[in-house]
């Protein structure tokens, strides 16, 4: 058998949630890698509806260990805040099925106060940041100044740590014309949460190590997707972590080689929340229909996304650079009834075509998409099990987006539920 890392072959928001979900229900374990509660996963299951954005997938399903890795950082009290709202829909939340890396980084209110406040100060600059303090948290974790689960054991330490961050962010604050935050208030305010935290936490790398030597089925679960990756997304309109399915070793705790599949989730057209470079983009009734007919608000900040054709070009780059084995084809039922579909095969930037996605910021800026264009089909798709029920027009798409990418539809979403799924590879096993 093989272990299973998910991630977005986009910007995010490729509909992660119900293929995490079918997975999870096959995996023994669950991890979430990199990212914090910007994400969001949306469930339903017998006909209730979880929405994630720290907790792993598999915390919905008994008998199945949650995992929350050093790659992420951690709100503690969005963490419970999320914790008390699933409970409250009769799931059982204890130290046995859910762990947190105790040297996780930690999201503190001042990551919040920063985020806002760096972001008003780009004025017409704005990077879409969601304001909720992830990107603050992982500059001070890369600064050596962030504040661990671990911390939380040790009040004096704490409170030394927490003291010397607020020397540095107060004086950035004032700089910034913001007001500045009372360190004591942060001290206490982690007090207050640190016994119910600490409980959760482990040496996850440890958990990970006795759960692949027992032959156990391991989920990664990533958050975003490709492009919003801090190295290889579109720069600096991007988030703060690595989004790449090789971030799931460094963030989970394990060799490479446990890894094994990786999926890539990816929507028949294309969204993006936020600012930054769209080549395919559509301002227009056809943009509007998509954005209508495929429910396009974020799960956690409730924005509207901007919607336009499939990018092949895109999410080829994304193939290639995250070491994708096999896509995940979602809502490609958003499509039916559009007489014509376009396919984005590449870029004209300065009178050139190029089949790639450039890293330069005025280059992306000016990627101008090259079209291929396919026939529609009226046919409704939804809920669709098998291939016979696909119209040949929506073959021929699915098709032709596989010689596109160079990479094979492993899995087909016709609908929210989990059972409208075609399956033509299994991910957790080994050809």
């Amino acid at each position: 058998m093989a272990n299973v890392a998910v991630i977005g072959s986009q910007w995010g928001d490729e509909g992660k949630g119900k293929i995490v979900d079918w997975l999870s229900s096959r995996a023994d374990v669950v991890v979430r890698f990199q990212g914090g509660h910007n994400a969001g996963h949306t469930l339903v299951i017998g006909g209730v509806v979880y929405k994630l954005h720290l907790l792993p997938s598999g915390i919905v399903r008994q008998g199945k260990l949650s995992v929350i890795g050093s790659g992420v950082v951690i709100d503690p009290w969005a963490l419970l805040r999320e914790i008390e709202d699933v409970r409250a829909k009769n799931v059982d939340i204890t130290p046995e099925n859910l762990v947190i890396a105790e040297n996780a980084a930690l999201i503190l209110p001042v990551h919040q106060r920063l985020d806002q406040a760096l972001e008003a100060a780009r004025g017409k600059g704005q990077i879409g940041t969601t304001g909720r303090g992830i990107g603050p948290a992982y500059e001070d974790k890369v600064a050596r100044r962030g504040i661990r689960v671990c911390d939380l054991h040790d009040k004096d330490l704490l409170k030394e740590k927490v003291d010397n961050m607020m020397l540095h962010h107060n004086a950035l604050l004032t700089g910034l014309g913001a007001e500045i935050v009372d360190p004591a208030q942060i001290y206490e305010s982690l007090v207050q949460v640190a016994e119910t935290i600490t409980q959760y936490a482990a040496p996850v790398w440890r958990v990970l190590d006795e759960a692949c030597h027992a032959g156990k089925r391991i989920l990664f679960e990533g958050a975003q997707g490709v492009m919003l990756d801090v190295d290889h997304g579109t720069y600096p309109f991007v988030t703060s972590s690595n989004t790449v399915a090789s971030q799931a070793a460094a963030g989970a705790g394990v060799g490479p080689r446990s890894v094994g599949y990786v999926l890539g989730i990816t929507k028949a057209y294309t969204t993006r929340v936020g600012a930054g470079p769209f080549p395919t983009e559509l301002q227009n009734d056809v943009g509007e229909h998509l954005g209508v007919k495929g429910k396009e608000f974020g799960t956690t900040t409730g924005r509207k996304r901007r919607c336009g054709w499939f990018d092949a070009a895109l999410v080829r780059q994304s193939v290639k650079v995250a070491g994708i084995d096999g896509i995940a084809l979602t809502k490609l039922d958003v499509l039916d009834g559009l007489e014509q579909i376009n396919i984005c095969t590449g870029y004209k930037i300065n009178g050139q075509v190029v089949d790639y996605l450039p890293s330069g910021q005025d280059m992306q800026a000016q990627a101008e998409p090259v079209y291929e264009t396919l026939d529609g089909w009226n046919e409704s798709t939804y809920g669709a099990r098998s291939w016979g029920d696909l119209p040949a027009a929506a073959v021929k798409y699915v098709r032709r987006i596989e010689e596109l990418i160079q990479a094979p539809v492993t899995l087909l979403s016709t609908s929210p539920e989990r059972d409208d799924t075609i399956l033509m590879k299994d991910p957790f096993v080994n050809d």
